[in-house]
């Protein structure tokens, strides 16, 4: 007596995209696609299925609807798995050339967004205010001491919209040399009775780029001199 193969004829390919159902080869060979760890191509997966077809019960023969359905599966799952690499791979090589970008920053001097400054022994302090559209009075910077002491008015007067630049020669308001140190920078615009304060912006020197953890998602962090780290995102210019 000659003993004949079988395979069950309702649904002999159950189970691909499904971990609940179906413990056939096909089955097995779509879980297997979706994991990284034991992919296979579509050409393997038609390999098991001709096998099944050979060895199935011609009296009751597989269900070819069954079998297309679950060939468009296996080639949506192999589509979003090359999809997913292609990703990674763009996403890899943007970081890679972001960090190169970021790394081209070293010692120079950006413009960012801060209220602290830091004055070099016979330097100065170079930034820049945020002025909203519709101001129409005059723009005053102010720079304080760590306690909060006036040390410097800088009047900038009427601005237009955008960023009004400021340079602080060092000096206090009797005009003598402020110490060597950290100072707040601080401004204002007056428009009418009411004054308003303003975002500041200082210029300092980038002294090492950081690529935080977790790829392109992490981002890139500049640490500025008297500033402290900042994102690469948050420069708003850079010196020539």
């Amino acid at each position: 007596m000659t003993t004949t193969t079988t395979t069950s004829a309702a649904n002999p390919f159950a189970g691909i995209g499904s971990p609940t159902s179906g413990t056939t080869p096909a089955a097995t060979a779509a879980s297997a696609s979706s994991s990284a760890s034991a992919a296979i191509n579509s050409i393997d997966f038609l390999n098991l299925m001709m096998t099944q077809l050979k060895n199935q019960d011609p009296t009751q023969p597989l269900d070819t609807s069954q079998m297309s359905a679950q060939l468009a599966q296996i080639g949506t799952v192999t589509g979003i798995n090359q999809l997913n690499t292609s990703f990674s791979s763009l996403a890899s090589s943007f970081t890679s050339n972001q960090a190169l970008q970021a790394s081209s920053l070293l010692g120079r001097s950006v413009l960012v967004n801060s209220s602290s400054a830091t004055l070099a022994a016979g330097g100065k302090v170079s930034g820049a205010v945020q002025v909203p559209t519709g101001t129409t009075g005059p723009v005053t910077v102010g720079i304080f001491s760590p306690a909060g002491a006036l040390v410097k008015t800088l009047p900038l007067g009427t601005q237009g919209a955008g960023l009004a630049s400021f340079t602080w020669d060092g000096t206090d308001n009797s005009g003598q040399s402020a110490p060597a140190g950290n100072y707040v920078v601080k401004a204002e615009v007056q428009n009418g009775q009411s004054q308003t304060t303003l975002a500041t912006l200082v210029s300092a020197q980038v002294q090492s780029v950081t690529l935080n953890g977790g790829g392109s998602a992490g981002g890139l962090t500049l640490n500025v001199a008297g500033v402290g780290n900042v994102p690469l995102s948050s420069v708003t210019q850079i010196a020539q």
